[in-house]
């Protein structure tokens, strides 16, 4: 992980010396800024953008070194094509090209004038620190296991994380400052889900992904962690036959923020499957990418890092998080195909697969989470199918429910922040395609339809009257195309998207 660029606002002022940032819409139309500078160094900005065809369109970019008679090392404009109808992603996403385009090669401060060159005066603290959230996840990397002379790998040969500082000059920097602790929150929350998507399985197991839950407690989260002999008292045996071949101990971990105090009612939870690491178990995976499969809990990873930027940012609303945390090994103790276990409804799975192993995870997990809180809604995120990377790519994240009025608020939230998920159809016809000879249900459906066959699975331990929605995030989790304010590996999906919906719906 990668040290954090500091961000400081600061009210517009002229700047002489160092790197500089501006803003230039279609045209060129530049901000009063940059036609100031264009002015005193005798209109050579405005021949270079000329010269160079520079039109102001999005996400293009005018670069002066050593402007002359302006007495800075840089001089960067970005174009942002019209601001007009900016919305809120718009705005992060525009932190995040900056970001991109600034290392520490021609200096470790950058000064960044947020203006909009057709109103200038028209940019509030609340787009100013969504710019500075955009910089913030941009400017993640996970580099922690690299030597010195392996950190250099920017397309200059830097390392980009040299940028030490930027200042973020806008019309009110004391707006600015004020919003700057939600979006804080949230690049934390969002850059911790990184770091354990991340981290290699040998130095993440469930022992110490709880350990890293645990440290929630100094932000005022509430943290109990459940052992093996607890969950065997609590009947929990779908989880405990996930990890009954690793030599690492399952754990389950419970994550309480109540930041609607005792009025706020009913709880939301949010269940993330964790698995640390995935071989399939007995029906083992093949040898190619699966070390990827340390990813395989990145939706514990997103309701750890979800519990974070709730907790950080005081959010008022009363949630819960649950993780169910185990590693799958192939052993003489692990689970066979053909097994049957019980779990904690009481109903009976034929474990006719042991690799479609996640669904038991948060089988007993969502069972638990009902049991214990009787949330107003439950919503879980697991890396669960290969199905869904053929459905729908890495541009969605698969979304199935049995509420729509839930449906809906996750789909207008995903648009809302860039994290997109499509709902895609549950039934009786899929859930015969579940049914065992010999036990309750079985935990594969055959080969059409995985996705969704495991998704009926899940709807088996949701209790009759509780709005759910589960997000099949195997797509956007891991290994998801790089965007312009993600650059690494393990993407954190799903943290702004449920943030969000409790933004919008849970909170007054």
């Amino acid at each position: 992980m990668s040290k954090p660029t500091a961000i400081s606002f600061a009210n517009i002022a002229p700047v002489k010396q160092g790197v500089v940032v501006l803003l230039a819409e279609d045209g060129p139309t530049f901000s009063p800024a940059g036609k100031a500078f264009d002015k005193a160094c005798g209109g050579a900005l405005s021949k270079a953008a000329k010269e160079r065809k520079f039109k102001g369109k999005k996400k293009s970019s005018l670069d002066v070194l050593v402007p002359g008679g302006l007495g800075l090392s840089r001089l960067l404009i970005v174009g942002v094509g019209t601001l007009k109808d900016a919305t809120d992603n718009d705005w992060v996403e525009l932190g995040g090209t900056i970001r991109g385009k600034l290392s520490g090669r021609d200096g470790p401060n950058a000064t960044l004038v947020l203006e909009r060159p057709k109103r200038p005066h028209d940019v509030d603290g609340e787009q100013a620190a969504q710019v500075a959230l955009g910089v913030m996840l941009r400017g993640y990397k996970f580099n922690k296991y690299k030597t010195k002379s392996g950190k250099k790998d920017d397309e200059r040969g830097n390392n980009d994380t040299d940028l030490a500082k930027l200042t973020i000059q806008c019309s009110n920097a004391a707006a600015a400052r004020r919003e700057s602790g939600v979006s804080k929150a949230m690049g934390e929350g969002i850059n911790l889900a990184r770091d354990l998507v991340n981290e290699p399985a040998n130095i993440l197991g469930p022992k110490e992904f709880a350990d890293r839950a645990k440290a929630l407690s100094k932000l005022g989260v509430k943290v109990q962690l459940v052992d093996e002999k607890a969950m065997r008292q609590l009947g929990m045996d779908a989880l405990l036959a996930v990890g009954q071949g690793s030599a690492r101990p399952t754990i389950m971990a419970i994550m309480e923020w109540k930041g609607a105090g005792a009025k706020g009612g009913k709880p939301v939870a949010i269940v993330g499957k964790g698995v640390t690491f995935d071989t399939g178990g007995i029906s083992i995976k093949p040898a190619a990418s699966m070390g990827d499969m340390k990813g395989d809990m990145a939706g514990a990873a997103c309701v750890v890092g979800l519990m974070h930027a709730l907790a950080a940012r005081k959010a008022k609303v009363n949630a819960v998080g649950l993780i169910g945390l185990v590693e799958n090994m192939p052993s003489g103790t692990a689970t066979r195909p053909g097994d049957v276990v019980g779990s904690m409804s009481g109903q009976s799975i034929e474990v006719l697969n042991t690799d479609a192993e996640g669904r038991l995870v948060l089988a007993d997990v969502l069972w638990y989470a009902q049991e214990k809180f009787k949330p107003k809604w439950v919503v879980n995120l697991a890396t669960l199918t290969g199905a869904i990377l053929v459905a729908l790519g890495n541009e969605h994240a698969g979304l199935f429910s049995n509420d729509d009025a839930l449906s809906e608020k996750l789909t207008k939230s995903g648009l809302a922040v860039g994290e997109k998920v499509w709902r895609l159809p549950l039934g009786p016809k899929y859930d015969e395609m579940i049914k065992s000879d010999i036990a309750d249900m079985k935990n594969i459906g055959g080969r059409w339809g995985g996705s969704i066959t495991a998704a009926q699975f899940l709807q088996r331990f949701v209790k009759e009257g509780t709005p759910w929605a589960h997000l099949d995030i195997a797509g956007t989790g891991m290994g998801s195309p790089k965007t312009e304010i993600n650059q690494s590996w393990g993407s954190g999906f799903g943290v702004r998207l449920l943030n969000r919906l409790i933004a919008d719906n849970e909170e007054s």
